[in-house]
């Protein structure tokens, strides 16, 4: 009888401290699983779930690359527009019947000056090194979690859709109505570039919300399957301490009967 209440007190301690590490264990990470031995299915849910989180996060950042590429892209065009209006300005001064040649001369080197500009803003409009208006394509971005999400910014070869604004020189040949046609071209052509940029980045910066939302919520659900509630758990160690408490006093009492019994046989 003796030894059958020690075993007790011993198995009822045993299973009190096991108790006691696993939600010691939970309360220094503040997650209610730590691993499958805490619930298999669980476990399960988690890890598609962080592997949610953690696909979106890195979309989002992916996303605000394809602005910041898009929004690179249309302030070169803004630049080479606001060249392409001064060669406009210009052309029509250069109209003026009361000029010299002289004075003509003076208006073409200034143009010549807005035209290298223009091609040296498209050959700098670069980010990360990919060109973004020497040549025509796309670049791909992922913006979801999952395959099947993806975003492409276009790229254009703006150079030569501008050969007629680049190649104006009113000094030999020109005309005045051909170089304001061109002119015209050009910034029908930039408008349209750049609205299409327009159109993009706010597309892109939809799918950021929508994708910080989405985190959110995913990030919320998770912490409801993994996250401690501490409050349960201070309770559940203030049960355990208590359990333990009985437990050693069992073993204490049991193991003071067995000795007592043995010093009367001896």
């Amino acid at each position: 009888m003796l030894k059958v209440d020690s075993d007790i007190g011993s198995s009822l301690l045993q299973q009190v401290q096991e108790k006691q590490n696993t939600l010691l264990e939970k309360l220094a990470s503040g997650k209610e699983i730590n691993s499958a031995s805490d619930g298999a299915a669980a476990q399960q849910i988690i890890d598609r779930l962080t592997s949610e989180v953690e696909g979106n996060r890195q979309a989002v950042n992916n996303v605000y690359d394809g602005i910041s590429l898009a929004q690179v892209a249309e302030g070169g065009l803004s630049n080479i527009n606001d060249d392409v209006n001064r060669i406009r300005e210009l052309t029509i001064q250069s109209g003026n019947g009361v000029l010299s040649d002289g004075d003509r001369q003076a208006l073409q080197s200034e143009i010549s000056q807005l035209q290298e500009n223009i091609s040296f803003t498209i050959e700098q409009t670069n980010f990360a090194g990919k060109p973004l208006l020497s040549d025509n394509g796309a670049l791909s971005f992922q913006v979801g979690a999952n395959g099947g999400n993806s975003v492409d910014v276009k790229t254009q070869d703006i150079g030569s859709q501008l050969s007629d604004v680049l190649s104006i020189d009113l000094t030999s040949g020109s005309s005045v109505d051909d170089a304001l046609s061109a002119t015209d071209e050009a910034i029908e052509i930039l408008g349209g570039a750049r609205g299409d940029l327009g159109a993009t980045q706010n597309s892109l910066a939809s799918t950021a919300r929508n994708l910080t939302q989405s985190n959110v919520n995913t990030a919320e659900a998770r912490s409801r399957i993994q996250d401690l509630d501490y409050a349960q758990a201070s309770s559940q160690q203030a049960a355990n301490d208590v359990q333990g408490q009985a437990a050693l006093t069992v073993q204490a009492q049991a193991n003071q009967q067995q000795g007592q019994v043995l010093a009367l046989l001896s």
